[in-house]
């Protein structure tokens, strides 16, 4: 594919992922560059993303994605915002074990992802075309992750029907949202982790939230 050195992403996304202590198997790391070499593709047409240089987009959105990892629970996530499916692809990708649902409101982005899901044979990666407020699963999701796409409390608001008490929104930040955090109604589980994403600049942290714990009786 023209302009798309798969090589040379091959050696940055291994030498990304063992700064972050992550071991890539094989058939795993193939379907990431193959998801990359396709959005590369795509972005083209239908302007995917910002980000044009193949060896950025490896840092930018795959291991931007991968840093994650670590902070995954439950069986079903929710990946809100998804975009072109960042970060719900490349860690539907890595744990196969788990469904992920893919949410935009943007028709282009949500045929590529459909696209992505049908040629990596993704069973686990379900992209829905769907605004936020409209959008109405049969279940809460224990996992709901968003890239920054508005701010915590409208996060809270717009994924309302979307969470029950059990479940964990993950929101990845630039800056510490210290104001954010502190506009949020009393009794929200806050904690701030920083994230180290390897050639990658700039202040990156992950925000997760809990509901506030309405089972506890005060004295």
């Amino acid at each position: 594919m023209a302009g798309f050195d798969t090589s040379a992403c091959g050696r940055r996304l291994t030498e990304g992922a063992a700064l972050m202590g992550l071991a890539l198997e094989p058939s795993r790391q193939q379907q990431l560059l193959d998801y990359l070499a396709l959005m590369h593709k795509w972005n083209k047409a239908f302007n995917l993303t910002a980000v044009r240089d193949p060896l950025e987009m490896v840092s930018r959105h795959l291991l931007d994605s991968l840093v994650l990892l670590p902070y995954l629970q439950g069986e079903n996530c929710l990946d809100m915002g998804t975009g072109p499916g960042l970060p719900g692809i490349p860690l539907g990708i890595m744990r196969p074990d788990m469904q992920f649902t893919l949410l935009d409101s943007n028709s282009k982005k949500v045929r590529f992802l459909r696209q992505v899901v049908m040629e990596l044979r993704l069973d686990n990666c379900h992209p829905v075309h769907s605004r936020l407020e409209a959008y109405r699963p049969e279940a809460p999701f224990q996992l709901l992750t968003a890239r920054a796409v508005t701010t915590l409390s409208s996060l809270l608001e717009v994924s309302r029907h979307l969470r029950n008490s059990q479940s964990l929104l993950l929101a990845m930040k630039g800056r510490n949202p210290q104001q954010e955090i502190d506009e949020l109604s009393a009794g929200y589980d806050c904690s701030v982790a920083p994230l180290s994403v390897p050639f990658t600049d700039g202040e990156r942290c992950l925000v997760s939230i809990r509901e506030p714990d309405k089972s506890e009786n005060p004295l």
